[in-house]
């Protein structure tokens, strides 16, 4: 009879362990690349990258970084909670004219801890034809 009671409780509690998952944050970019086109130099260079959280515990983005200079990230602050969508704005330096291929990485405490969003195009001159 204590075996059948000890072999009970032990099944019972390996299926609690497969089954009890730990709340995880999950970002999901809406696109993970931003296409400039063909843009004039000293244009709007402010763009959005939007995502959403579909994880069940709060995604909080400890670090966004550029791959250079010319362009600036910026994060949002607050932890977004699950279901809900947040932005981070990227500023390229349009005063560079020629070609965009920029790097963003994301550093945060969702499923996928790194995450490359990329930019791209190219900044025209003065009189240069489109």
């Amino acid at each position: 009879m204590m075996k059948k009671t000890v072999l009970v409780l032990f099944l019972g509690l390996i299926s609690l362990g497969i089954y009890a998952q730990e709340a995880t944050a999950k970002i999901e970019f809406k696109s993970e690349t931003i296409d400039y086109g063909e843009i004039d130099k000293g244009s709007d260079g402010v763009r959005v990258f939007e995502f959403t959280n579909t994880g069940t515990a709060p995604l909080v983005i400890s670090n966004v970084r550029s791959s250079c200079g010319c362009t600036i990230p910026k994060k949002p602050e607050e932890p977004i909670m699950p279901g809900k969508t947040g932005k981070i704005e990227v500023k390229y330096d349009t005063n560079r004219v020629g070609p965009i291929r920029k790097a963003i990485t994301v550093t945060s405490n969702a499923d996928t801890p790194t995450k490359v969003l990329k930019i791209k195009g190219e900044v025209k001159g003065p009189g240069a034809s489109k």
